[in-house]
């Protein structure tokens, strides 16, 4: 490692170095994922989405991110998605990931990004840099003969393909918004359009509802999203996959965690569900906080002091209101009733975790424990969680 350490924006010319430094970090590509690899790599390049660091020459560490919206307290919340995260092994550990990573998160507040999420390979280093547990992605796994017997015959589906990309967003966003959700993904359209358009994909649409749904191995489906708006579409879609039972006898399926199947099936999700941790970050905390849907009903009056040394502009006393839904964060004079955060701190606050976990982990210091009732209060909702991996 040289003195000549720097950040740069990633060109075309790059993506060899960082294909090895991929390749040394999680093996090889074969050659048709190598083609989409860089297909991706190129949308990220032209979007100024690709950071790298350079060592001279040579590109030693890469990082991008995806512009992603996040559902919180039902409304949508502009999110940049880390993913593709390598560092050269005898760059390791000398500090060059926290390098790379400051400055992917400079370029995504940069581009008017209020939050980041990511999921760790690692925790530590994440956490070094602000990052901590927002929620988990799910899987649960049911037998189709189960399925196949919750009814729904009395609804209209059709397959679709991808011209109904806008319309499975529409249908989505409805449900998440009137659901009060906290974390599913909105992805860009095009994304949509090609998942629609992949022939190893199975997807239906009705007015209130759709799923995709695709092998997942020997005798067993996978459903990457189903959402329905009501019982009937919920029991119309989930039989539709599980007509299929006399070949594929287990379905597995990406789910809120109380979603309303759990409830519907006679026999319960296999024991075995899958939990996959994913990390939050703010990088604007006014427009986080102002962007967030806050539980109905409850008004907060409160003064916080964020201490953010990676992002100083979230740094100082600040004043937090909350009423009618809504959430307004601004700069304030100094209180000594006023409640302390880190970024980590404000993260899991923000995601809803409650004030005894952040106290008792020391995320959160000060304020009057009476208060945390009320502070719970607000940022309530249901559990956070992702349908999708990135």
């Amino acid at each position: 490692m040289t003195d000549a350490l720097r950040l740069v924006d990633l060109t075309e010319d790059h993506l060899e170095d960082v294909l090895r430094v991929r390749r040394q970090s999680f093996g090889a590509l074969g050659s048709g994922a190598r083609d989409e690899w860089w297909k991706y790599a190129v949308k990220f390049l032209e979007d100024g989405r690709y950071v790298g660091v350079a060592d001279g020459d040579e590109v030693v560490a890469a990082a991008r991110f995806w512009d992603f919206e996040q559902w919180w307290g039902g409304r949508r919340v502009p999110m940049a998605g880390v993913a593709g995260v390598v560092v050269a092994p005898e760059y390791r550990g000398r500090g060059v990931g926290s390098k790379l990573m400051r400055g992917v998160l400079r370029r995504a507040a940069e581009k008017g990004f209020p939050l980041s999420g990511l999921y760790p390979a690692t925790t530590v280093i994440y956490r070094h840099l602000g990052y901590e547990f927002g929620g988990s992605r799910y899987k649960f796994s049911f037998q189709s003969a189960d399925l196949r017997r919750l009814g729904g015959k009395d609804v209209s589906i059709r397959r679709a393909g991808p011209d109904d990309a806008e319309r499975f967003r529409e249908v989505a966003s409805r449900v998440n918004e009137s659901r009060r959700a906290n974390g599913p993904l909105i992805w860009p359209l095009d994304e949509i359009e090609e998942w629609l358009a992949d022939e190893d994909n199975t997807a239906f649409l009705a007015e209130d509802g759709f799923v995709l749904y695709n092998w997942a191995g020997d005798e067993e489906l996978g459903i990457e999203e189903l959402i329905a708006g009501s019982e009937r579409t919920a029991r119309a879609l989930w039989a539709t996959v599980g007509s299929g039972s006399s070949t594929a006898k287990t379905v597995h399926a990406y789910l809120p965690p109380a979603d309303p199947i759990h409830f519907m099936v006679e026999t319960e999700a296999a024991k075995s569900a899958e939990i996959q941790r994913w990390m939050l970050r703010l990088l604007d905390a006014p427009a986080a906080i102002a962007a967030r849907g806050f539980a109905a009903g409850t008004v907060l009056e409160l003064d916080v002091r964020i201490e953010d040394p990676d992002v100083p502009e979230n740094s100082g006393d600040w004043h937090l209101s909350v009423a009618d839904g809504s959430g307004q964060l601004t700069k304030a004079q100094s209180s000594g009733d006023a409640i302390g955060v880190g970024p980590r701190g404000l993260a899991a606050l923000y995601a809803g975790t409650s004030l005894a976990a952040l106290r008792g982990a020391g995320l959160l210091q000060g304020g009057s424990v009476a208060a945390d009732p009320a502070i719970e209060a607000a940022f309530a909702g249901p559990t956070p969680y992702m349908l999708d991996y990135f």
